[in-house]
């Protein structure tokens, strides 16, 4: 499989509004610029705390999307509830501590295992596919069929901070962590500190189905816009995925 998809988190967008309590910038216009550009997915993360995204926020996203909508939120009851009614077409199932700049680390499927499982069978049973964002861990990821959840996100956070070895030992997790999971038939998606400089590793894995990407492509597009900033990312992720005979680009990490 040579195709690899696209998912533009736009919460930072909301994060700039929420910094002055503005109704600008208009996360609707954001979501038509990045499907108008290509993207296959529009993501967001309603936390517990609303610190970006706001409940009508969802709401209003689901109306107008019209690629999938991916809702990342906590295993809680408040926030499965929302999403049962939102009715997103997938749902990120991810870790969150109040305190946290942003969503640090994968979840704990093993010491959580009973409430991961309780949230992902309300969804499954709403008709929504869940996604676990887990760490690219063979343990964790053995126990995903127990909790029913048909796709994972690999935490791509410690890759993307790490330099030197480190860096090219935790892209041998990675993609040691994505053969496994494909091997038990399960999705494969990845995300978190992903840029323009660390993406194409990534991408180049064969059997990871899509990457999601927010911070980055939101830092980009204030010097080129929300839309060529989509653009570029996704021109750069099948570059990586299917490489030209001419290209230097090896796909390592």
């Amino acid at each position: 499989m040579n195709n690899i998809e696209l998912g533009v988190n736009i919460d930072h967008i909301a994060t700039i509004r929420q910094a002055r309590g503005t109704p600008y910038p208009d996360l609707l216009e954001a979501v038509r610029q990045v499907e108008d550009a290509g993207a296959h997915a529009i993501t967001i993360h309603l936390r517990e705390d609303r610190r970006h995204i706001q409940d009508a926020d969802a709401y209003a996203i689901r109306k107008l999307c019209t690629r999938r909508l991916n809702l990342e939120l906590a295993a809680t009851d408040e926030m499965v509830g929302i999403a049962c009614d939102v009715m997103p077409n997938d749902c990120c199932v991810v870790p969150e501590k109040r305190e946290e700049l942003t969503t640090e680390g994968g979840l704990d499927v093993i010491g959580q295992f009973e409430r991961i499982r309780s949230a992902t069978q309300r969804l499954n049973a709403a008709n929504i596919r869940v996604s676990l964002f887990i760490e690219p861990d063979i343990e964790h990821i053995r126990r995903v069929p127990d909790i029913g959840a048909p796709v994972i996100e690999l935490h791509t956070g410690t890759y993307a901070n790490a330099v030197g070895e480190a860096k090219q030992c935790e892209f041998e997790r990675i993609r040691v962590a994505t053969e496994f999971a494909h091997d038990l038939g399960i999705q494969v998606n990845a995300g978190h500190g992903l840029d323009y400089q660390n993406t194409q590793a990534i991408a180049a894995i064969p059997h990871i189905r899509e990457l999601n990407i927010g911070h980055a492509m939101v830092a980009r597009a204030i010097f080129v816009g929300i839309r060529q900033a989509t653009v570029e990312m996704l021109e750069l992720m099948q570059a990586a995925r299917n490489p030209s005979p001419a290209s230097p680009y090896q796909g390592r990490g």
